[in-house]
């Protein structure tokens, strides 16, 4: 369940490109202008005073139902922050009529799924599901808010649970303090704000059972709650169920208590510095105060924060990362909210660059926001990417219904998303200015400079934590607390039967082939004036020259910062101008070059994206930044336990082969990689009788192919081609630690070779995963986190490439409890290849593939992912209808089967990445023969690891 609030600021420009760009194509002459549809949608208030909301959709299969409760971090009782975090948890376990876990099951055992995040101002629960199970979900959600049960033994093992993702999240990853816990310690010194969502281990130790009833009568009650439904129904019956459900919840004769506390504006800097353990790169964080998210100033200050850090023409990016070479990374985060919120600007800055330089960098930023009118063209050009994305997030119905209900509980006004679209488009380069000056001055500003330990030679970091000043009501408990007790299986009253199935549609693709042999893939979808676009080549990792990994990955890097009539900041500007992104990259055995871009914008922006993947200039200049780049990025990789210990299982599990090296290089790989290893990569794959052109979206199949023959039809087949790679002996299993000192929790995996793409047993194998360890219902995700508590999440995957890939088994726990986790998991992958799966189980982990696989295909980026995945893959097209069959085929004898072939442990070699001091006599006991390997000593580029 996710803590960071997803940016919802579904803001517009209903204006026209406004500043072509030297070598763009030319728009459309007299093309009407594209403009975001408003959400429709209907709205009544039952008598007990939840807020009900309908959008109804019925192009979709699928129905979305989400409820909000106005309650959130800054609710959370004194003392005991962290604790509304901790609640959402409980919200899926039992109730009156459902069993622990039982939400899962009415989800994702059908092919739908459900999640919950905590944000400040909220708690939301989401779910996505087949529509014709639409009354159960109603149920169900009614039924916890009703009469939610919580026993001891339930409420310690999901406490547990949240202490590792508190691990996980916080303590283990690089950074983590910075953002969950300084950042809003610094960001406020009155309100509870200032309180760290996901708490400490200590707060959350303090909440007891108690606390959760009452938490659960004070705030969990109609009155206090929006319900949104979007998707494929009958309004009429919508009503009736809704009615049925939620009508009878009593409303509590008690206000609601509510935090009243306002945040006094900051008028003197604060600074404060720190040193953190496992902290690869310096890094800055400044911090200033925002209005409410329902001010009439947040349409600007969503403008002015697109200028600053929407894609790579950003100012951040332009200046600080590409031009300066300062920060390895820089961007911001606008976090809006009911009542004061905070703008972050943040820096992690490059290797051997310093914090002070890093800051200054970013103050000169916001300085020339407030002293200089920003121009016309960054103007139009934020406004039209924030359009594109305000499009892409209105795609499905989980998208339209969270735009709704954040308006509803954030800004107060169903219509707020819709009203900021507007004003929005009336945003003036004055008001940026005026804005910058009236809430960004250097005396408002909260920083925080973040270092690596080891800077600090004695030195004694500041102490930053919650103000004595924050002020936090305690938890008073209700007079009239109920405790729910669960009810019999005699008087348990039943969950609804499902309706009669809604099909989906499954999209159609046509490919044409060009005279040169290149491939043209078109799939018409017309609902939203959005295209997406993509050039796949067969030049992924796979192919990198022995000592150079990385080679494939930096070409594709490369393929967007330079052809030889577009500069990178061109290509950047004249995408991001149209309202589009672009980007390139590899995978094992293909790389991609994608724009995504508003329906009136394809021609122009498919101009860009041919000029990148035919053109590329690999320039010296950007060779050696995008190098730096990808080493700073690797550094930062390298401290997190869980990236490195997958990292180390691919190098166990491939040798010296190059599915075994780290795809985006290494810190002695990338170095070695020289300009013409990179035009030699290209050259060989980058041809048009081995590519492909994927278009989907709102354009009709004779236009693209007519934009493909236009743009490529000129291409020129090469002289070279893809060099297979031999393929050699799988190395034995081996069993790894890899010592990281003050690590956070061990990362674990237990990895094994795997299977093509192209193998027989390829959907046995995935159904065989699915039952391992895709989703909650899991049986890696059941043994380790519900059951014991172990970890926030396990799961499993089972990566077939075009040769041979790799499965693994993974999570993440505190240090101590490694050895019983690789237990654990490697019971679980023995006794699906000892037994058949019961056919309820089997069904329900069927469902999951395909409700995946349906989700994904009502997105246009998913179905253009999707297809070039095929291309990559070398299979049909054809896959996109066969798959849904495919797997409803596989039978429990082929998943017992197929578990055999991929999942036995006996062929797998463990990682287990952590402080070894805690775990590793433990572990030795049941693998005498592991070997230590310390993080500082580790050598990614050679099999032994050595």
């Amino acid at each position: 369940m996710r803590l960071t609030r997803t940016a919802l600021y579904l803001s517009a420009a209903l204006l026209p490109f406004a500043a072509h760009a030297q070598q763009a194509a030319p728009a459309p002459a007299a093309q009407q202008q594209i403009a975001v549809a408003p959400l429709n949608f209907t709205e009544r208030t039952l008598p007990n005073g939840l807020k009900v909301y309908a959008i109804r959709d019925t192009s979709t299969a699928n129905v979305s139902v989400q409820v909000w409760y106005d309650v959130g971090s800054k609710d959370d009782p004194a003392g005991k922050s962290g604790f509304a975090h901790m609640f959402e948890h409980l919200m899926f376990k039992g109730t009156k009529n459902l069993v622990d876990e039982q939400m899962d099951r009415l989800t994702e055992d059908v092919g739908g799924y459900n999640n919950a995040s905590t944000a400040s101002d909220y708690t939301n629960y989401f779910e996505v599901v087949p529509a014709n199970h639409l009354e159960r979900l109603l149920f169900a959600e009614a039924d916890r808010m009703a009469s939610l049960v919580v026993d001891e033994k339930v409420f310690a093992s999901e406490r547990d649970v949240v202490k590792e993702e508190l691990r996980s999240r916080v303590l283990a990853q690089p950074y983590g303090k910075l953002f969950y816990v300084y950042f809003p310690n610094i960001s406020y010194a009155v309100h509870p704000y200032a309180r760290p969502g996901i708490g400490s281990i200590e707060d959350l130790d303090a909440a007891t059972i108690g606390d959760i009833r009452a938490f659960h009568a004070t705030y969990y009650r109609p009155d206090n709650a929006v319900l949104v439904v979007a998707g494929n129904f009958d309004p009429a019956q919508l009503d009736k169920w809704v009615d049925n459900y939620f009508a009878p919840i009593a409303k509590p004769n008690r206000p609601i208590p509510r935090v009243t506390v306002a945040e006094p504006p900051r008028t003197t800097a604060v600074r404060k510095t720190v040193y953190e353990a496992n902290t690869p790169l310096p890094a800055v964080l400044l911090s200033y105060q925002l209005p409410a998210d329902n001010h009439p100033d947040i349409a600007a200050l969503t403008v002015l924060n697109g200028i600053l850090s929407g894609g790579e023409n950003s100012r951040l990016y332009r200046n600080l990362v590409y031009r300066d070479q300062l920060a390895a990374q820089a961007s911001t985060f606008l976090d809006s909210r009911q009542s004061t919120g905070a703008y972050a600007m943040y820096a992690i800055l490059a290797g051997g660059k310093s914090a002070e330089d890093g800051e200054k960098a970013m103050r000169r930023e916001i300085a020339e926001l407030r002293d200089t009118p920003v121009s016309a063209a960054e103007l139009a050009e934020a406004k039209n990417e924030i359009l594109t994305s305000a499009l892409k997030s209105r795609e499905t119905a989980e998208g339209k219904a969270s735009t709704l209900a954040a308006s509803i509980i954030v800004s107060r006004d169903p219509k707020a998303a819709d009203q900021q679209l507007s004003a929005i488009a009336r945003v003036t380069a004055a008001d940026i200015q005026r804005v910058a000056r009236q809430y960004l001055g250097d005396n408002q500003s909260a920083a925080i400079v973040y270092l690596p330990d080891a800077m600090a030679q004695g030195a004694k970091g500041d102490t930053v934590g919650i103000a004595d000043t924050v002020k936090v009501a305690p938890l008073v408990a209700p007079k009239d607390i109920v405790i729910h007790t669960a009810a019999s299986a005699e008087t348990r009253v039943p969950v609804p039967a499902p309706g009669a199935p809604v099909s989906p549609t499954i999209p159609n693709a046509v490919e044409t082939k060009l005279a040169n042999g290149m491939r043209v893939i078109v799939v018409e979808k017309r609902d939203l004036p959005i295209v997406t676009a993509t050039v796949v080549a067969p030049a992924g990792g796979a192919s990198d020259p022995a000592g150079k990994a990385g080679t494939a990955a930096l070409a594709a890097a490369l393929l967007t910062k330079g052809t030889t009539t577009r500069s990178a900041e061109q290509i950047a500007q004249q995408i991001e101008s149209l309202g589009g992104s672009i980007g390139a990259g590899a995978d094992w055995d293909a790389a991609f070059a994608t724009v995504t871009v508003k329906a009136d914008q394809v021609a122009p922006a498919l101009t860009v994206l041919a000029d990148v993947a035919r053109n590329p200039a690999f320039a010296q200049e950007e060779l050696d930044r995008a190098r730096k780049q990808t080493v700073d990025g690797v550094t930062v990789q390298l401290k997190d336990p869980a990236a490195l210990a997958g990292i180390a299982a691919s190098r166990a599990v491939f040798g010296d082969r190059a599915y075994g090296n780290l795809l985006s290089g290494t810190p002695t790989s990338l170095p070695r990689i020289t300009r013409e290893s990179i035009v030699t990569a290209y050259s060989r794959a980058w041809n048009p009788d081995q590519s492909a052109l994927v278009v989907v979206g709102d354009i009709a199949t004779k236009d693209a192919t007519a934009l493909a023959q236009q743009l490529f039809g000129d291409w020129k087949r090469g002289n070279l081609t893809v060099v297979a790679a031999p393929v050699a002996a799988a190395p034995k299993p081996r069993v790894i630690v890899v010592d990281l000192p003050e690590a956070g929790q061990a990362g674990v995996v237990v990895a094994r070779p795997g299977i093509a793409r192209s193998d027989k047993d390829f959907y046995a194998a995935q159904v065989a995963n699915a039952t391992l360890g895709v989703g909650f219902t899991s049986r890696l995700n059941r043994e380790i986190r519900i059951k014991r508590g172990l970890a926030y999440g396990a799961g499993s995957s089972v990566d077939a490439r075009r040769s041979p890939g790799i499965v693994s088994a993974s999570t993440q726990t505190k240090n101590a409890s490694a050895p019983e986790v690789v237990k654990l998991i490697a019971e679980e992958m023995t006794k699906l290849g000892a037994a058949p799966v019961p056919g309820a189980e089997l069904d329900s982990r069927k469902a999951v593939l395909i409700g995946n696989f349906g989700r994904r295909i009502e997105r246009t980026d998913g179905i253009a992912g999707a297809l070039a995945d095929y291309v990559a893959d070398g299979v049909p097209l054809g896959t996109l209808q066969s798959y849904i069959p495919s797997i409803q085929s596989v039978d429990p004898a082929a998943v017992q089967a197929a578990a055999k072939k991929v999942l036995e442990p006996a062929s797998a070699s463990i990682v287990v990445v952590g402080d070894a001091k805690t775990f590793v006599d433990e572990l030795r006991k049941t693998y005498p023969q592991l070997e230590v390997i310390p993080a500082s000593a580790l050598n990614l580029d050679s099999a032994t690891l050595k």
